[in-house]
C-alpha cells in the first residue's frame, strides 16, 4: 500500500501492518506506539494520526535486535 502522507489513520495503519484496528487501539497504543513518537493528536482533538515512517523504523530496529545474539559485554552478534 502506497501512502502519499507520512501520517496514516488507525484503519490505514491496520492494513499496512496486518493488525486489527482494535488491537492497535487496545494493545499497541501507549505500550508499543508512543504519543509524540509514533502518533499525534492534531489540534488536541480525539483523532489519532500515526507516523508511518517512525513505526517502520522501530519495527525494523526491533526485528534486527530479535535476530541478534546477546554477548557477555553487552554487544550483539548478528550471526
Amino acid at each position: 500500500m502506497q501512502t502519499t502522507s507520512n501520517y496514516v489513520t488507525t484503519a490505514e495503519l491496520a492494513k499496512l501492518i496486518k493488525y486489527d484496528c482494535r488491537t492497535i487501539r487496545e494493545q499497541l497504543k501507549d505500550s508499543v506506539l508512543i504519543e509524540g513518537i509514533h502518533y499525534i493528536r492534531p489540534f488536541g482533538g480525539r483523532k489519532i494520526l500515526y507516523d508511518w515512517e517512525a513505526i517502520q523504523k522501530d519495527m525494523r530496529k526491533f526485528s534486527q535486535q530479535a535476530m541478534a545474539i546477546p554477548m557477555s559485554k553487552g554487544g550483539l552478534c548478528h550471526g
